[in-house]
């Protein structure tokens, strides 16, 4: 115990002492820790930009969506299969999921302002009160003064709104088609303008969920789909498979499918009535999934381009410096160390400034996430989805940073460990006349 304190006050000393000749892999190491700290953690943010923009979007981690043949409005959930899917939820452990109900119209919808009309992307019926949390996380360009009550309220996208000219307090028209297919109409008056132009915001609009189930010709408490938030998001697809099992024992339900090219396929199959699907938020974003894979490999190279300059740089460092020090080594082993003993200092020492390095280097990735959040990339067409109000944000996981960790440790004791196990298993003439090791 005690020898093994005296190597590491010695290992601490000899760092200090030699802290010049260590600084140049200082710098390699607190560099490359950071870069990659900075790739991984940009990488996992501009995930979680996207998947909290889904999320928000399609209403849960879960969604369940009724498709109905005898309507031309596809998206539909009657009393009896919202009663199915309550009871599957029960039945299936998770009726203590946070659950909305969305009444959902395509892009059919129109609105008319001063004589002008925009076709819409989505029409969106929500419950005010329900929705909350979702309503006070979007980003405004001009807030509701109030929360929405009513059931003339409207929220409209901001590039919607600057198409024709919209302000909050305004009252414009909303045109949708019923389940038959005839027109109707609706007055409403703009009760906050969200600032959102990603692909799940552009040309979209909220509106209470009664009175879209009304101008679709609805029941009144019908829906088009039931959205399911979990805390724990690694349960996702167990659970959506669990929730499946027990709905399809009391509705007619679709297959278990894992992308947009399986959904569609799904669903152009032939059936009457409504049909309810189990679906989670990677079947749908299984298109940006792909562009995030690509992005992957680019981060990977980057990566191991990083790790190898470590490791050039450490056994490079540690080469010179083991020469410089043959004669220090050597009297180490005449004074009763083992060749173990210097081993295990000189791997000390790496450990060491490897940890320095480590806290210098996440200190450098922090800043320069930070200079990188103050660029906008919101000239770049579609990257809005990857933003988070038009910046770049990074997200230090626990177990990335800990990867990080690992590998970059594990790479400097690899470069350090061969040249201190040569030097210390060389002769003591040698050593003590500083020769070669």
């Amino acid at each position: 115990m005690m020898k093994g304190l005296k190597i590491f006050q010695l290992s601490a000393v000899y760092l200090f002492r030699y802290r010049r000749r260590y600084f140049f892999l200082f710098l390699a190491l607190m560099f490359g820790f950071g870069i990659v700290t900075v790739i991984t953690s940009i990488k996992d943010g501009m995930y979680e930009n996207v998947y909290r923009a889904a999320q928000s979007h399609y209403a849960g981690d879960i969604s369940v969506v009724g498709y109905d043949r005898d309507s031309l409005q596809t998206y539909h959930l009657a009393q009896n299969d919202i009663a199915a899917v309550f009871a599957a939820l029960h039945n299936a452990g998770l009726a203590e999921s946070r659950t909305v109900m969305r009444t959902l119209f395509g892009n059919k919808g129109l609105i008319y302002f001063n004589g002008d009309s925009l076709r819409l992307k989505y029409v969106i019926g929500l419950d005010w009160d329900r929705e909350t949390i979702h309503l006070n996380a979007l980003d405004y360009a001009e807030p509701p003064l109030e929360s929405p009550r009513g059931e003339q309220e409207i929220l409209i996208s901001a590039p919607a709104a600057a198409a024709l000219g919209i302000r909050r307090g305004d009252r414009l028209f909303l045109e949708t088609e019923t389940r038959r297919g005839q027109k109707n109409a609706g007055e409403f008056t703009v009760t906050g303008i969200v600032n959102d132009s990603t692909i799940f915001g552009y040309h979209k609009v909220y509106i209470s969920r009664t009175v879209l189930n009304r101008l679709l010709d609805y029941g009144a408490d019908d829906c088009s789909t039931i959205g399911l938030f979990l805390e724990n998001r690694g349960r996702v697809e167990a659970a959506r498979v669990s929730l499946l099992d027990e709905l399809s024992k009391s509705a007619q339900t679709g297959p278990l499918v894992f992308d947009r090219d399986e959904l569609s396929l799904a669903i152009t199959g032939s059936w009457k009535g409504v049909k309810i699907f189990v679906l989670s938020l990677p079947v749908y974003l299984s298109e940006v999934s792909d562009l995030l894979n690509a992005m992957n490999i680019l981060t990977y190279f980057l990566y191991v381009m990083m790790l190898l300059i470590i490791f050039v740089s450490a056994a490079v460092t540690y080469r010179l410096i083991l020469h410089e020090r043959a004669r220090e080594l050597g009297t180490m082993r005449v004074i009763g160390f083992y060749e173990a003993d210097v081993i295990q200092a000189l791997t000390l020492e790496a450990v060491e400034l490897g940890l320095v390095s480590l806290a210098a280097g996440f200190v450098f990735a922090r800043l320069v996430n930070r200079a990188l959040g103050l660029l906008s990339f919101s000239w770049f067409p579609g990257f809005e989805i990857f933003l988070q109000k038009g910046r770049l944000s990074a997200l230090y996981l626990p177990e990335t940073t800990l990867i990080n960790t690992a590998a970059l440790f594990a790479i400097l004791l690899l470069a350090v460990w061969f040249p201190a196990f040569k030097s210390s298993r060389n002769s003591l003439p040698n050593m003590l006349t500083g020769g070669a090791l």
